[in-house]
């Protein structure tokens, strides 16, 4: 029986994705490198880090000005990012009713994201969702951010439940691939640009939208946890 449900944030719960990528596209300016829109979609769902490391790899700055350092990109990125989703994020679609279901079901609910836990602090007040989780986690609190499962395994201990008693919701291949290896039932939940995209292949169910979460889909899943446990 499914005792959890477990979120990612960025692009599943709050549509924080274009704010993430029009700061980006902003700092990177900066350093000389203009990126497109669609460049930045290339690592949707990667932790901060790792975003500034892949452009560095490819098309190296002078990191040795003061404010140009790689760890002075991912602090301008972040903190641009939290101002912007903290004045204009709005939730994606269905996923105030999806959180209020689980709760009606008496099902627990919780954040497990790679966005430090200062920016869920933000969404959640943005959101106003304090009430309907039981919890929210960051994997940078972890040894290891998405695509390990560190912050998922870690989600659950909090919530005191076995991974195979959760049901995971991510929109990114690194958050599939965390969930996963966790052990979870997953739902990818892709963006528009890359839904045919053979990464989330992987996942226990791929939906449109978290509107298309319902009864029959919870029972479909619960009766994979039984199948995948006998």
């Amino acid at each position: 029986m499914l005792k959890a449900a477990i979120f990612d944030m960025d692009g599943l719960l709050v549509d924080s994705e274009p704010h993430w990528r029009s700061v980006e596209r902003e700092v990177f300016g900066s350093v000389g490198l203009t990126l497109t829109d669609e460049q930045c979609k290339q690592t949707t769902g990667m932790p901060i880090p790792a975003v500034v490391e892949y452009w560095y790899a490819r098309f190296p700055w002078n990191d040795t000005q003061p404010g140009q350092t790689k760890a002075d990109i991912g602090a301008a990125i972040t903190a641009g990012a939290h101002q912007r989703i903290g004045e204009r994020a709005e939730p994606m679609p269905g996923a105030i009713d999806l959180l209020n279901w689980f709760v009606g079901q008496g099902i627990a609910t919780a954040i497990a994201s790679a966005s430090p836990m200062s920016l869920i602090e933000v969404v959640v007040d943005r959101m106003g969702i304090r009430n309907q989780l039981t919890l929210w986690h960051s994997a940078t609190l972890e040894a290891r951010n998405k695509p390990a499962p560190d912050v998922y395994l870690g989600t659950a201990r909090q919530l005191s439940v076995r991974p195979d008693e959760c049901v995971a919701f991510e929109d990114s291949g690194a958050g599939v691939t965390s969930a996963k290896g966790a052990g979870m039932l997953t739902v990818a939940v892709p963006a528009d640009f890359e839904r045919d995209d053979p990464k989330f292949a992987v996942a226990d169910l791929i939906l449109v939208s978290l509107h298309d979460f319902s009864a029959e889909t919870l029972t479909l899943l619960e009766n994979t946890s039984q199948k995948s446990a006998a």
